[in-house]
């Protein structure tokens, strides 16, 4: 059994294909969380109002910029009414979706990670008896290739973590707490909320371990083929075994 990287793009009924089409110099990348759709949109031409308009109605914008280089925005969006999601169809043939979909001119550009060259034909089989697609790609690539993002989803790194400790990391590293040397400290920290600095100091030290704890187990997959010994931890404990 081996590994294949697919790239293949599609064209169905779905909003974001359909700005991308009237709209040809745009590309939408698209990242699908649990419960709505992180969107990025640019484009290097000044956007038309009519643009504008239909960007505030796909979801709420998250931020903006326009300069030399073009237009740029990230919106959240939710399309929770649609059905029969290409993805769905992806896992339905055991291929691995590999995030963001991009539109653009009118198309929709996947690329998925499947077991077996027989997933990717099914797959395509799948999904031509009810759309247009194209097989772009199809090569064969080994397991240190998957990216370690397929392997870490983002709401299961942040799993079991609350809001308040959520809010505590976002604003200890936002003020460059973590950075070295460190621009701030706990006390300044604390004082910029409504809490005390016992309060604020327990809500950052939990986020922190539960963030690593999360990111324990994709740390081991990500260093299981690793020949490597960087810090010499072998060497120290054979001098401990020595000793003993």
């Amino acid at each position: 059994m081996g590994l294949y990287e697919a790239s293949i793009r599609v064209k169905h009924e779905c909003p974001y294909r359909r700005i991308s089409e009237r709209y040809p110099d745009l590309t939408i990348r698209e990242w699908p969380l649990s419960d709505c759709q992180v969107l990025e949109i640019t484009t290097e031409t000044t956007p038309t109002d009519e643009l504008l308009d239909e960007i505030n109605e796909i979801g709420t914008v998250l931020y903006e910029s326009a300069d030399d280089d073009g237009y740029h925005v990230v919106t959240q969006s939710c399309l929770c009414s649609l059905e029969d999601s290409v993805i769905d169809r992806f896992e339905d043939h055991n291929c691995l979706y590999q995030s963001p979909t991009i539109y653009r001119q009118g198309w929709e550009h996947y690329t998925v990670v499947a077991f077996d060259s027989e997933d990717v034909r099914e797959l395509l089989e799948s999904l031509r008896s009810d759309r247009e697609i194209e097989l772009l790609s199809k090569t064969s690539i080994s397991e240190t290739q998957i990216p370690h993002s397929m392997l870490a989803p983002a709401n299961q790194l942040f799993e079991d973590i609350t809001d308040r400790q959520l809010a505590a990391l976002q604003l200890a590293l936002e003020s460059g707490y973590y950075e070295q040397p460190r621009k701030t400290s706990l006390r300044d920290l604390a004082e910029q909320t409504a809490v005390a600095r016992s309060t604020y100091e327990e809500h950052l030290r939990k986020a922190e371990n539960k963030l690593l704890t999360n990111a324990g187990q994709f740390l081991r997959l990500v260093t299981a083929t690793s020949t490597t010994d960087p810090l010499g931890v072998g060497n120290g404990r054979r001098t401990e075994q020595a000793a003993d």
